[in-house]
């Protein structure tokens, strides 16, 4: 007898339709296959499937049976078929029977004793049961709750194997999972940080909120101790909250990684990431035999925060290059290729010198000019040029430190967000329905030359700067979309000279430090 159940295969962050099937053959003699390219981990599930299946209280169907796991020209590697494969086995064998098998998608992993444990990708798989037209899906009760952000479709939560059988032979109706989203943006949608925190620095605080307002990548460089960390960890605060649409992408890709908190539905913040400078490449970007997301797609509509800057491998902060202009990271092998999305926001910080201290007025610096130019020579040219703004980040004076009240702590989060969001709202409508452009940092040419008008001052200013400081075509493009990110701050149509001047004066590696 053969039997047949709707699974899902995790690539990437997608998921793409399985099949698992089995066959039980009479006889006394025989053995147990398992066939469709399944990696180890799979293979393996055979043993643990038999002990979930006999504490749960029921027998192996058979001697001899055969597992097929549809389509074979695809490598599995998910622990996610223990479930599928234990139904199919005990329905192949007429242990039960169910008329809702071809209605529901099936994932689960088994504990020996008959536990349902969560797997990676239940929302992509979600995402697929409703594509497919399917009523609902079978889920680890701990996983039902990010799959039910899905509309029109039934989570269905199971803890045990027993469950999942006693639902599927009507023997035990489970009320399917829902989630109000609402409530969960209201309470998780919230930040342990604030910029209320940081004293001084309203120079770096004015930079910060360009950069949000217009989406812009930057670089802060001061002498330790000056508050770059600090003040990159709290950007997320002042963005705009997180869409539905962007929460979803993003839960999309940690729920692949299996990085998604047990219980959660969604990601209702924006995400930080800040790996350690030894990380390597294909964990920065992603990779592997089967391509997984890196830390630039896991900071998908959120920040990128690479402290110590040059310390990174310049092979390594090379790779980060093309994501930066497409937004997206593309990983080709010789069956495939993945494309995982990575709209981020880069935020990097980095000492002016080997022992940080060059700019730093109170203590000597020790390196050499020599020195100072082989360490900032760790960062290429190429890769500068896609670092919007470059400001400088200087030590905290002992007024600023110790004031107190509003006096002390300058602007906080909500008032740096408001701006943020005004001005978000400028670009969206100024590029409603333009190719799917939203923020100014993602202008095209095109764009740039309709919406980056400058009067006669502004073309003066920006020319001399050009010529004196010898910038790109790149860098001219950056100091222009942050030049209408300054103005849309101001509530500004048109692009003003001081707005151009602003914007070349945070092109700081661009001139000798």
């Amino acid at each position: 007898m053969i039997s047949r159940v709707h699974s899902a295969i995790l690539m990437g962050i997608d998921a793409i339709g399985s099949e698992v099937e089995a066959d039980v053959s009479a006889g006394r003699v025989g053995d147990i296959k398992l066939v469709g390219l399944a990696d180890a981990a799979v293979k393996e599930s055979i043993s643990r499937i038999q002990s979930a299946l006999r504490n749960s209280g029921y027998r192996w169907p058979g001697p001899k049976v055969t597992i097929n796991l549809a389509p074979a020209d695809i490598k599995k590697e998910s622990s996610g078929f223990d479930l599928p494969i234990a139904i199919a086995a005990c329905l192949a064998g007429g242990l039960f029977q169910s008329e809702k098998l071809d209605d529901y998608l099936i994932l689960g992993e088994l504990a020996l004793d008959g536990r349902v444990r969560p797997v990676k990708g239940a929302l992509a798989s979600a995402m697929l049961a409703a594509q497919k037209g399917l009523k609902g899906l079978i889920v680890p009760a701990d996983n039902a709750p990010e799959a039910a952000v899905v509309d029109n479709i039934e989570v269905i939560p199971v803890n045990f194997l027993s469950d999942a059988v006693a639902f599927l032979t009507g023997q035990l109706p489970i009320e399917p999972a829902s989630v109000d989203l609402q409530e969960v943006f209201a309470v998780a949608g919230k930040y342990d940080v604030d910029f209320a925190d940081v004293r001084g620095q309203e120079s770096a605080k004015r930079a910060l909120i360009i950069a949000a307002a217009g989406h812009h990548n930057i670089l802060m460089i001061g002498p330790p101790g000056s508050g770059k960390t600090m003040l990159a960890k709290r950007i997320p605060s002042i963005l705009p909250p997180l869409s539905l649409a962007e929460s979803l992408e993003t839960t999309r890709i940690y729920s692949a990684r299996g990085l998604l908190t047990p219980g959660h539905s969604l990601m209702a913040v924006r995400p930080v990431r800040s790996p350690h400078h030894s990380t390597s490449s294909a964990a920065l970007v992603g990779g592997g035999v089967i391509p997984q997301p890196g830390e630039v797609s896991l900071a998908h509509h959120g920040v990128l925060f690479l402290d110590e800057f040059p310390e990174f491998a310049r092979t390594t902060l090379e790779m980060i290059r093309q994501p930066l202009e497409d937004r997206c990271v593309t990983i080709p092998r010789v069956h495939s290729t993945l494309k995982f999305p990575a709209s981020i926001m880069l935020v990097a910080a980095m000492n002016p010198c080997p022992c940080g201290y060059y700019t730093d007025p109170k203590r000597p610096c020790k390196c050499s000019s020599i020195t100072i130019e082989r360490y900032l020579a760790r960062i290429s040219g190429p890769l500068i040029d896609r670092i919007d703004i470059h400001i400088e980040v200087p030590p905290v004076p002992w007024k600023h430190l110790r004031a107190e009240g509003p006096a002390g702590e300058g602007l906080n989060s909500t008032q740096m967000r408001d701006m943020v969001v005004a001005a978000r709202q400028v670009q969206h409508r100024r590029f409603d329905g333009d190719g799917g452009i939203t923020t100014n940092a993602t202008m095209a040419p095109r764009q740039i030359r309709k919406f980056c008008k400058l009067d006669q001052a502004g073309e003066s200013l920006l020319k001399q700067a050009l010529t004196e400081m010898g910038l790109s075509a790149r860098a001219h493009d950056k100091i222009l979309r942050i030049a209408r990110t300054i103005a849309d701050l101001e509530g500004q149509e048109n692009i003003q000279s001081q707005h151009v001047a602003e914007a070349v004066q945070y092109r700081r590696l661009d001139r000798r430090l």
